[in-house]
């Protein structure tokens, strides 16, 4: 990602303590990810996988991510979702989402402000979250974070920075 980091979406809000096994559920883990990802939320919240469109964002509540450190940012972005929004997230999945490049942003009581379905302007760089016409402060990101957001990931970071060879794409 280059440029500002700023995404326009509709919302799909989930509640607290959404773990990692149900947004990538075990058996899922021995899939390729663009099949692995059609299981998302497949316990929880059955079709989810066939509505989300590319630009998405998915907001939780409170402790959004507990559980294993799966890849789950994959597979979120295999399903083109475009950010995460949460009152708190665990904070390994936290850091699984920015090393991954896909931005999230911590808002307390983001799942009273936000309805499923509604349009949410998020500019991670100005530290604001525009919905239903009111914006709120966003939790800001240290500015090494948004370096790692700007170039796609961590991985990428550093292979642009020389400090990792660039790893094949072919698999």
């Amino acid at each position: 990602m280059t440029g500002r980091l700023r995404i326009t979406g509709r919302a799909w809000v989930l509640g607290d303590g959404v773990n990692t096994d149900e947004m990538y559920p075990g058996f899922a883990m021995r899939l390729p990810v663009a099949e692995a990802a059609r299981h998302m939320f497949r316990a929880t919240r059955p079709g989810w996988t066939e509505l989300v469109r590319p630009g998405d964002i998915v907001v939780g509540g409170r402790n959004f991510g507990l559980g294993s450190s799966r890849p789950v940012p994959l597979l979120f972005a295999e399903l083109g979702v475009a950010a995460l929004v949460a009152e708190q997230f665990n904070s390994l999945f936290f850091r699984n989402c920015v090393n991954y490049g896909l931005p999230a942003a911590t808002l307390a009581g983001a799942t009273n402000l936000i309805s499923e379905g509604d349009l949410l302007d998020i500019d991670f760089e100005a530290g604001r979250l525009t919905a239903c016409g009111e914006t709120r402060p966003i939790a800001p990101l240290p500015g090494f974070l948004l370096e790692v957001l700007r170039a796609g990931g961590l991985v990428p970071q550093l292979e642009t920075a020389g400090l990792l060879r660039r790893m094949s794409t072919k698999e």
